[in-house]
């Protein structure tokens, strides 16, 4: 017995060792996670365009060559801050041949309004001083040449000769009268009337090109996108520059139609932009969308938010990340989304006591992508099973 006792013993040593080898390779291990209470945080992810809060958009009004764009993308303008600057110089040679029209048109009226040409005037007054003098030296020399025919002392003839003089005269006076009036005709006022309101309405036209060669910012804020350039042709209509003001912004959320209902007016917006990484942008939804859009294969609401921008680092246009929270509650109970499993048309849990597997039914209410709020069913502190179904039992030792 004794030469055969120390064999045997080791062969049971060996023995009882496989056996343990065999029972811890047969329990298997299991993922797991202690419930506890937290904050509880639902959010919509999704993505957005960054648009200014307020913004006007400069728009030429007339066709033309740009010839000088006196502001650059980024700055800070006030309204009436010119943009562009069309080619000007048709409209101003249109501006100064009006002119000109217009001072010539003015002296012709003024002249016809004064009774004619002075020239013409004064040789007509001239002319009359100088008849209306020998007429009446005639009358003169003929009451003389009259008595002194009725003397015997002079001729009828030398009477016939002062009387035709004097009715000759009285003819000259006549037509030198009758020619004042027609110095000045009516319808040569009426004309050049009519030729000073062409003339004026041609400067006007001219001034109205002049004034809108200059295509100027409707408001204040800043020059957030600027399509003018130096040599390139516009026609009326045609975007120069979009200002607006970016302390501010709005971003449009397109969410997508199923989850709108989770969206609602006030919720807090955090903001990224793959530009700058690692800043956040924050605000609130300000507006809910009354209608649903395409967007290329989505159907979505865009909403619209607030958000500051005090720096102005996000620029407008720009497409950003976009995180709306939609729920928030502290202190409740959360358990993993994937410890939650179907067992007969019941949701329940594996929890883990004292090293062997229970099922416990579960009732849950709100969720986001990684944990549920526990309703009933669950307690603070207990180990349940993560991960998919690795065919599980009721009872059944597991490892955590």
């Amino acid at each position: 017995m004794k030469r055969f006792g120390v064999p045997l013993l080791g062969l049971l040593v060996i023995l009882a060792a496989v056996v343990a080898w065999q029972l811890n390779r047969e329990t298997p291990r299991v993922p797991t996670q202690r419930l506890a209470r937290g904050v509880f945080e639902d959010q919509v992810t999704t993505n957005g365009r960054v648009e200014p809060s307020e913004w006007a958009s400069a728009r030429a009004e007339r066709e033309g060559l740009i010839i000088q764009v006196p502001v650059t993308k980024g700055q800070r303008v006030s309204k009436g801050t010119p943009l562009a600057i069309l080619d000007s110089k048709d409209a101003q040679a249109d501006l100064a041949s009006a002119v000109a029209r217009i001072e010539e048109a003015r002296s012709s009226i003024q002249t016809l309004e004064d009774g004619g040409r002075k020239r013409d005037l004064v040789e007509i007054e001239e002319g009359l001083k100088q008849r209306q003098a020998e007429k009446s030296q005639a009358e003169k020399d003929l009451a003389v040449a009259e008595r002194l025919a009725a003397r015997n002392a002079g001729t009828q003839e030398d009477v016939r000769n002062l009387k035709d003089k004097i009715e000759l005269i009285t003819l000259q006076i006549a037509a030198l009268n009758a020619r004042r009036p027609a110095l000045v005709g009516a319808s040569d006022l009426v004309s050049a009337k009519a030729r000073l309101r062409e003339a004026q309405s041609a400067a006007e036209l001219a001034r109205r090109r002049i004034e809108l060669s200059t295509v100027r910012s409707p408001g204040d804020g800043v020059v957030y996108q600027l399509d003018a350039k130096v040599g390139s042709y516009v026609n009326p209509g045609a975007l120069v520059a979009n200002v607006g003001e970016v302390s501010t912004l709005k971003v449009l959320v397109f969410v997508d139609e199923p989850e709108l209902g989770r969206v609602h007016q006030n919720m807090p917006v955090s903001i990224t932009w793959d530009a700058l990484e690692g800043k956040t942008w924050r605000g609130h939804v300000d507006k809910v969308p009354t209608q649903i859009v395409p967007l290329g294969t989505r159907q979505v609401g865009e909403v619209e938010c607030r958000i500051a921008n005090a720096n102005g680092d996000l620029l407008p246009g720009t497409n950003v990340n976009v995180t709306v929270q939609t729920r928030k509650q502290e202190g409740v109970l959360l358990v993993p989304k994937e410890a939650i499993r179907n067992r007969d048309g019941e949701a329940g849990v594996w929890v883990v006591q004292n090293g062997a597997l229970h099922w416990k039914k579960v009732e849950t209410g709100a969720g986001n992508i990684t944990n549920a709020i526990v309703l009933q069913g669950l307690q603070e502190g207990e180990v349940v099973v993560l991960g998919p179904e690795t065919n599980l039992k009721a009872g059944a030792k597991v490892k955590t």
